[in-house]
């Protein structure tokens, strides 16, 4: 029995080549085909808030591993000095010393400006007039 593939090696018409996988197809006006836009009542996929909180978790803790591999391959003692005061620790101590150190400062910026913004906004609604009845100002 011959080759399937050699049967229909000579009867081979010329295709246009496929586009490439990342561009849409776009009919002669220029729309998406009706095909590949979602079904009515589907929405497309949207990041939420806990979604974003579960990529940030999973960051952290990926993060934190690779914080945790540094400070073990760093256990020598090394001697420190700031301000005027010397002391000898393990390198590994005071690396994460200067970690929490560099992340209560950066929380406590965010904080600050935090707590800025909704001063702003709240001075901002008590000017504004109230929009619409049954609200108060």
């Amino acid at each position: 029995m011959p080759d399937p593939s050699a049967r229909d090696a000579g009867t081979a018409t010329a295709q246009p080549p496929a586009p490439p996988h990342d561009s849409v197809p776009l009919s002669p006006r220029g729309s998406v085909p009706p095909a590949l836009v979602p079904a009515a009542g589907r929405r497309p996929r949207r990041s939420t808030r806990i979604s974003a909180l579960r990529t940030g978790l999973i960051a952290g803790v990926f993060v934190l591993i690779l914080l945790v591999i540094f400070l073990i391959q760093n256990t020598a003692a090394v001697q420190i000095g700031f301000l005027g005061a010397h002391v000898r620790m393990s390198l590994a101590v005071a690396l994460l010393i200067a970690a929490l150190a560099g992340a209560l400062l950066m929380a406590a910026a965010g904080t600050a400006r935090i707590t800025q913004l909704r001063r702003n906004l709240r001075r901002a609604r008590r000017a504004s007039p109230a929009q619409g009845p049954g609200r108060s100002a």
